[in-house]
């Protein structure tokens, strides 16, 4: 009986369990997992700390679900090394492992703004369910916070600190906030509704120290400026977590690389969602994860059978009473797109559709939801819209008539 072995509990690991389960019944299949905790999403963490949902909540599945799976999960069991050439692993506590098949998920790590006072009481990042037991904890006690980061984590998390009752100020180096996820125009627009929730947005600048004798007290910036504070969040970014791969001497560009099948450069072992390079892009979203897992799950238990092509970049944030969407090359200016926009200040709303060659390639959507769906669609359907290009900006213009 094939052996399969998955390193990490994440979406990417979970999702390839499940598919593998599905595949072959009864399946000798494990799960090793670094943290305590089953599956639990991710992107609920500023959700918990605000007090809009309880633990239990975001939680994946009950720990019985496994069990009933056929799926062997093994918490606080840290894998310390990997031997490609022997099909073994070997857990921190020296206990030896063998596999068959083996997908690395190992995930990412929040990453830590390096500048000095970053190890005081009072500094956080937010990756982990502890992560956000501590800020929840901190922040009921805390008079303001300085969030470092504005993109989508930095400004969910401003605001789940704010519905504590701590001031907050979040810091963006780029001149706009999201700068990968929307364009100048809907971030203008997006900083207007948070800043509406009583958080202070400053772009544009640079944190150069965090200040204090052990414990926080202020931030200061690049122009010499400080902020007070009692706490800080780094949310500037994350990085994938490689320590295994390098030890095991896989290849290895910005992530493990991967080929077409999501095999790295070790024959039966895979690797999927963050720690992956596949195609050259490294992702960092859930979608990614959940398609790259189910490809590998299926390579897994049949060599050769799946391949991956790639994920729509697609993500949401709701914040500030708002729901903001971005899709495919959202932000691109490139001369050979057609951009099309729509700003309704009143009602806060704005859309924009980028175009190339008469069809959409990437779409911004701010309290658009009842046309996410059908943007998406023509998105990864290519279909040809250039003969509604002056319609689609359209109040009244349904998109769904487009999809045939």
């Amino acid at each position: 009986m094939t052996r399969y072995v998955i390193v990490g509990n994440g979406v990417a690991g979970v999702m390839a369990a499940q598919a593998i389960a599905a595949a072959e019944p009864g399946a000798d299949l494990h799960i090793y997992a670094a943290e305590p905790y089953p599956y639990y999403r991710r992107p609920q963490l500023p959700a918990l700390i605000a007090g809009e949902v309880a633990e239990v909540d975001i939680l994946h599945r009950p720990p019985d679900w496994y069990e009933e799976q056929g799926i062997r999960v093994h918490l606080n069991s840290r894998v310390a090394e990997l031997d490609t050439a022997a099909r073994r692993l070997r857990l921190e506590d020296g206990v030896a492992v063998a596999y068959d098949r083996l997908l690395l998920a190992t995930g990412g790590y929040a990453w830590m703004l390096p500048v000095d006072g970053a190890a005081q009481r009072g500094v956080f990042t937010l990756r982990t369910l502890d992560d956000a037991r501590a800020i929840r904890e901190h922040a009921r006690q805390g008079r303001h916070a300085v969030v470092i980061g504005g993109g989508l984590l930095g400004l969910e998390t401003a605001r789940a600190v704010r519905a504590l009752g701590a001031g907050v100020t979040v810091l963006e180096a780029a001149d706009y906030l999201l700068p990968r996820q929307v364009d100048r125009e809907g971030a203008a627009l997006l900083q207007k509704l948070v800043e509406g929730l009583g958080i202070e947005v400053l772009t544009g600048v640079a944190t150069e120290a965090i200040l204090g004798d052990g414990a926080v007290r202020a931030v200061r910036l690049r122009d010499g400026h400080e902020l007070p504070a009692d706490m800080v969040v780094c949310a500037a970014g994350w990085r994938p977590e490689l320590t295994l791969a390098r030890q095991a001497g896989l290849a290895i560009g910005r992530a493990v690389i991967v080929d077409a099948h999501l095999q790295t450069s070790a024959e039966g072992v895979y690797a999927a969602g963050d720690v992956a390079e596949a195609g050259g892009r490294l992702y960092g979203i859930v979608p990614a994860a959940v398609e790259q897992a189910r490809v590998a799950a299926a390579n897994m238990v049949a060599p050769g059978s799946a391949v991956y092509g790639g994920t729509l970049p697609f993500t949401t944030l709701k914040v500030a009473g708002a729901e903001l969407t971005s899709l495919g090359l959202c932000a691109g200016e490139d001369s050979s797109y057609t951009v099309l926009r729509h700003v309704d200040l009143a009602h806060r709303h704005y859309r924009k559709f980028v175009l190339q060659d008469g069809r959409i390639i990437g779409a911004i959507l701010l309290n658009e939801r009842e046309r996410t769906l059908a943007v998406r669609r023509l998105l990864e359907g290519g279909v040809d819209v250039s003969a509604y290009v002056d319609r689609l900006l359209d109040d009244d213009f349904d998109l769904k008539e487009l999809l045939g």
